[in-house]
């Protein structure tokens, strides 16, 4: 996966609708470190044909995690025409990702095919990681207080 970044280079591609969790235990958050570039992120991915955004963050969460979550809120819908993800196998997109405050209901944190370590951290901590770059912009509206959804 790398980053395509132009002036509007999202025209040049597709749109891909994902979902993302932000899952906290008490004042620290679930972040997973991915397996193929080893940067730390927030649980999630595509929303895929007929299921709700909803249901694809509590399926990404489980998949990627093995925690059971349950969706409770809207946090923020992003997105960037300056940014394009490619991955090797031709596909480019310009993600559409909603993020979802979610509770930990279950399950035993492991890791997966996608994942190579899953943590909770204060934003102190996961100011020191190596975050994905679509995720910082994120991480920073997620730790701040308000309850009113945020767009970009």
């Amino acid at each position: 996966m790398r980053y395509e970044r132009g002036d509007r280079v999202g025209a040049t591609a597709r749109l891909r609708t994902g979902a993302i969790a932000a899952v906290f235990d008490g004042d620290r958050l679930l972040l997973t470190r991915r397996a193929d570039n080893g940067e730390w992120c927030l649980p999630g991915g595509g929303v895929d044909p007929g299921e709700t955004p909803a249901e694809a963050c509590v399926r990404e969460v489980r998949e990627e995690t093995g925690l059971e979550v349950e969706v409770v809120s809207l946090l923020g819908v992003y997105s960037d025409p300056h940014l394009v993800v490619a991955y090797a196998d031709g596909n480019r997109w310009q993600p559409v990702s909603m993020v979802f405050r979610a509770e930990l209901i279950g399950g035993e944190p492991g890791g997966s095919d996608e994942v190579i370590a899953v943590g909770f951290f204060t934003a102190a901590e996961a100011a020191r990681l190596d975050v994905i770059p679509l995720h910082c912009r994120r991480l920073d509206a997620i730790f701040a207080p308000g309850p009113e959804p945020f767009f970009d």
